[in-house]
């Protein structure tokens, strides 16, 4: 290790190994400058794009040297032992020489792209700068940019008779501008619009490479230009004539050698439904496929079809082929046939997952999941998932509290119809982008905490999932119940209860029944963006229609079937936004925003509702739920327990650098803050929100080490609280580097 040090440091040396005639290349520079009458704007973009033909790269750095460099010097040049030759194999890098840069081809990529930008003539000039101190060089480059050539025109070439009214129409709805810079890249992009439109249009046989633009600009002494689009010579009279679709054939289980198998054909709404047994009902299928018979070619149907069906979840491929059909004939249509194959999954699967868990609270223990599949259930798409959990964790460091332990078994069942199960039907075209999903869940789980208590829960739910398009998805539980049970509390546990009003009054209520909503919108998908952006949003109500069945009782609450339910409403928001710097770091933020507020029948929310702060996915600087509420401190506060800190308001805000570091690692410098609060008296001193909230977040910063393979991320985050609310004031802010927080977690935290 020693060894590895001292080398890396040497790396900063490697100028002794450059040749006496030689200056290591450090990169090139870019410069821009206007005429005088020249008028463009976002000049800044323009130079980034520019910047993208600079070669070659120069040799990477890492804090100012280059290990790469020297290890490749150190293996060439030097005599080297087994660790600078592996070293050199795996980060070794060739040296860049000043000399290898190619000046006059660079000049040249340069007016290239900025001819296809509509710049022509530019002034590009090269000058190179050496230092003989440090063996270092590098290249400037200076651009003089002249007014670029605009558009007065843009239209048909009559030549393309009789495909003349079908351009000009295309035309006519193009997002080119008058008076826009001659762009080639735009044009591409004209020319694959036109060959998206046109094909959505029927035009089954038609390409891009058809389309040939012409540029004019003999008519004006002002850098203007005429533009014309015409299709090229000797095309195929089929790419201009449209496409209808004649026959429609669906292959519901398409596997390996079933040509071979006698299969029987079913005709459903104008398809044929061709397998050798039923595997999937015609009737529960049709709703997924969105090409018809006597309908136009249309890609866009085509696509959307595939994508519908692969969201059912029982087939592995969707390929759909077309074939044309030469039999019939006519003047101005031609004719397809499509078939569509879909390949099963396995009908049945089990996977088991085992993990091991290190919280900071300093419990840590396996995790042992088993789940049972069984897709296409009723030969309709139905997934049923069977769940099996157990946990167990131990803690293994604190001050009176190590060797307390926690198990949990849970036992659960999913049943997801990939349709709409509701009293009324719902057309298969109404959702444009994919059909909505119904989901059935019934769950238990018994928790038991050493020397505290036990909490048996029962839950069910039964509501809608629907992805609106790419980026955005609803989910609906018209019908949510939840009811927990605790029971063998311990004298300790119960001191603890009779200590805090709150946490009593949110283990009272044990049923809960109401109707929750999630939105989701999810830009982190758009990776060809700077600016990213992620909305999660909730909505939660309990005890309104339950109210209606519901009687009073002794103690004037309202039960139902004997039992005391929770009234609530509770709304909370996620925003997060990161800004990519480069290919491989970023800044992220992220501000979340919740608040419950208990009525009727409650004081207090139920505890599995309230919100807790502290952890690997919050302020990483305090333990798990050891946050607030407010400047609440618990009475032994330096006991890392199962106490939980809770509220019904919660306020987080986090900023995080990204940056890549070597291969699969990458690192983070970050900062948290966040806390929650409660809302009524409740025993808890300083716990409660009020005007001077923002004096008590806790707020921390620190350092992490993250192992990214291909977006599975393992997170190391070594954190220390920079103002703690739990402290008096005047002796809050401290940055306790002593004692950091250290949290091992899977996945990024936002």
């Amino acid at each position: 290790m020693v060894f590895l040090i001292i080398s890396i440091l040497s790396s900063c040396a490697v100028k002794k190994y450059v040749p006496e005639d030689q200056f290591l290349f450090t990169g090139a520079d870019l410069s821009i400058e206007l005429d005088s009458l020249t008028d463009v704007k976002n000049v800044e973009a323009l130079k980034v794009e520019l910047e993208k033909v600079l070669t070659p790269e120069p040799n990477t750095t890492f804090l100012g040297m280059r290990p790469g460099l020297h290890y490749y010097y150190k293996v060439n040049k030097d005599s080297a032992g087994f660790i600078s030759r592996f070293l050199n194999k795996k980060i070794g890098e060739k040296p860049v020489y000043l000399a290898d840069v190619e000046q006059e081809a660079t000049r040249d990529l340069l007016r290239n792209r900025l001819e296809n930008r509509g710049f022509f003539f530019s002034n590009i000039t090269s000058q190179t700068s050496q230092d003989e101190k440090s063996k270092e060089g590098k290249v400037s480059y200076s651009i003089n940019l002249p007014n670029p050539y605009r558009l007065k025109t843009y239209q048909v070439d009559k030549d393309s008779i009789p495909f003349y009214h079908v351009l000009e129409e295309q035309v006519k709805e193009s997002p080119i501008e008058i008076d826009s810079r001659f762009d080639l890249s735009a044009l591409k992009t004209e020319r694959e619009r036109i060959d998206n439109n046109l094909k959505n249009k029927g035009y089954y046989n038609f390409n891009s490479r058809f389309l040939i633009f012409q540029a004019d600009s003999n008519q004006y002494d002002n850098r203007k230009f005429d533009l014309f689009v015409k299709l090229k010579k000797d095309v195929p009279s089929k790419a201009v004539k449209p496409y209808r679709i004649e026959k429609v054939n669906v292959y519901p289980y398409n596997v390996a050698g079933q040509d071979s198998v006698q299969n029987d054909t079913v005709m459903y709404a104008n398809k044929n439904y061709i397998q050798s047994e039923e595997f999937f009902r015609p009737d529960r299928l049709d709703d997924f496929i969105l090409l018809e018979k006597g309908d136009l070619y249309s890609p866009s149907k085509s696509k959307a079809t595939s994508r519908r069906l692969g969201t059912i979840g029982a087939y592995k491929f969707v390929n759909i082929e077309y074939t044309e059909i030469d039999q019939k004939e006519n003047d101005s249509l031609n004719f397809l046939e499509a078939n569509i194959y879909l390949s099963p999954l396995n009908k049945r699967a089990i996977r088991t997952e085992l993990q091991a868990v290190t919280k900071s609270n300093d419990f840590t223990g396996p995790t042992l999941g088993v789940t049972f599949s069984n897709r296409n259930l009723f030969k309709g798409g139905e997934l049923l998932n069977i769940n099996a959990t157990g946990t167990y964790e131990v803690q293994i460091a604190g001050n009176n509290e190590a060797g307390l332990t926690s198990t949990e078994f849970g036992l659960g069942a999913d049943l997801i119809f990939p349709r709409m199960l509701a009293p009324f039907k719902v057309d298969k075209n109404y959702f444009e982008y994919s059909i909505p999903k119904t989901k059935a869940s019934l769950k238990a789980d018994i928790l038991n905490r050493s020397q505290l208590y036990s909490l048996l829960t029962f839950s069910g739910d039964f509501g809608y999932i629907w992805q609106a398009n790419k980026y955005v998805t609803h989910e609906i539980d018209p019908i949510s119940i939840n009811y927990v049970r605790p029971s063998n509390i311990s004298d300790e546990f119960q001191a603890i209860l009779d200590n805090n009003v709150f946490l009593e009054s949110s283990f009272d209520q044990q049923f809960i029944s109401g109707l929750t909503y999630a939105f989701t919108y999810n830009g982190m998908l758009r990776q060809n963006k700077k600016s990213l952006f992620y909305v999660h949003s909730t909505f939660d109500i309990a005890g309104n229609s339950i109210s209606l069945l519901s009687q009073e009782n002794d103690e004037g609450k309202n039960e139902f079937l004997g039992l005391e339910y929770a009234q609530y409403a509770k709304a909370d928001v996620d925003f997060r936004y990161h800004y990519r710097l480069t290919q491989e770091s970023k800044i992220a933020t992220r501000l979340f925003a919740g608040y419950g507020l208990p009525y009727g029948n409650s004081t207090v929310l139920p505890f599995s509702k309230q919100y807790f702060s502290g952890g690997a996915y919050s302020v990483r600087a305090f333990r798990t739920r050891s946050l607030g509420p407010g400047t609440y401190r618990p009475e032994n506060a330096d006991d890392r327990s199962f106490f939980d800190q809770s509220g019904n308001i919660r306020l987080e805000a986090n900023v995080e650098y990204r940056f890549p570091i070597y291969s699969y690692f990458k690192g983070a410098i970050f900062a948290d803050a966040g806390n929650v609060w409660t809302t009524a008296g409740n025993g808890l001193e300083g716990g409660e929100f009020g005007s001077n909230f923002i004096n008590e977040f806790g707020i921390g910063a620190g350092i992490g080490l993250r192992v990214d393979v291909q977006g599975f991320v393992i997170r190391f985050d070594l954190a220390a609280p920079w103002h703690d609310p739990s402290e008096v004031e005047g002796e809050r802010w401290n940055f306790d580097v002593a004692n950091p927080v250290f949290n091992f977690a899977i996945g990024y935290p936002f």
